[in-house]
């Protein structure tokens, strides 16, 4: 054990001791990664060979956890900025030949490995710590650009249900375009949460912009207004469109227990503004 201990400080110390090297190689070998290192470093101020040396030495020392640190970090500071993927796998790659490179530099000089065996149990080790850097890279990439995904569609879904309060106890709701599963669910919780927080009396919702709805979005609409009555909260449904209308004549479903129906948003606007002084 303290041979191999040893045997990594000669090896981390013949790459710091030719750092300037082991950089000049890199750079041949990242043929089209070289030329954008500066444009990475003022996009992300990321140090690609700073920290290309840094997983030299990572690996070479077998640091297991400061390595898989330093990989969930990289991938999450390249998903951040929208860094290229092909060129980090260019790089990653770059830097396991430059690697090899310099341990069989170091080996010809000091003759280190005196059997099959010893080699292959470095090239394994080597290999590996490599390969475990790059997975875990690529899943703190893959996870941010996930989580990132997730929360920008939920921005987009909760701006696309616009609850406008008109008075201290009137608000309306115009609904543009496809309603899917995922928004009627977001329809339903910033609305019973509007109602709630704005202590809104009536709601006008208005549909003359929404797409033609399944029946499972009518289904889930139908059961949100009974919510919304449940609350204390009169609905009033503007903007019916005679496709929307047909669906539901043959469905049997029909809106008018729970909700008051008027022909157009701007009438009932009108109206209302009179009726309330607003």
């Amino acid at each position: 054990m303290e041979t191999i201990y040893n045997q990594r400080e000669k090896m981390t110390d013949f790459i710091r001791d030719n750092k300037q090297n082991f950089q000049d190689k890199l750079l041949s070998e990242a043929v089209n990664v070289a030329s954008k290192i500066n444009d990475i470093l003022e996009t992300g101020n990321i140090d690609l060979l700073k920290n290309a040396q840094k997983l030299a030495l990572y690996v070479v020392e077998q640091k297991e956890g400061p390595l898989i640190a330093f990989a969930q970090q990289e991938g999450v500071a390249w998903a951040e900025h929208s860094l290229t993927l092909a060129f980090k796998l260019e790089w990653v790659q770059s830097i396991r030949r430059t690697l090899w490179h310099f341990l069989y530099q170091y080996d010809r000089i000091n003759n280190q490995f005196n059997s099959r065996e010893e080699f292959y149990a470095l090239e394994k080790r080597i290999n590996d710590k490599i390969d475990q850097f790059l997975n875990t890279f690529l899943i703190s990439y893959s996870k941010y650009k996930d989580e990132l995904i997730a929360s920008q569609r939920e921005l987009v879904e909760h701006l696309s249900v616009p609850v406008i309060p008109l008075s201290q106890s009137i608000a309306v709701l115009p609904l543009i375009g496809m309603i899917d599963t995922y928004r009627i669910q977001t329809i339903e919780e910033k609305v019973l949460t509007a109602i709630s927080d704005l202590k809104i009396q009536t709601l006008i919702i208005d549909l003359s912009g929404a797409a033609n709805m399944e029946m499972y979005v009518i289904d889930h609409f139908q059961k949100i207004l009974t919510g919304i009555s449940m609350m204390g909260c009169k609905t009033i449904l503007t903007g019916l469109r005679a496709d929307l209308v047909r669906t539901m004549i043959h469905s049997g479903i029909s809106f008018e227990e729970k909700a008051e129906t008027k022909g157009t948003l701007q009438q009932t606007l009108k109206e209302y503004l009179e009726l309330h002084q607003i």
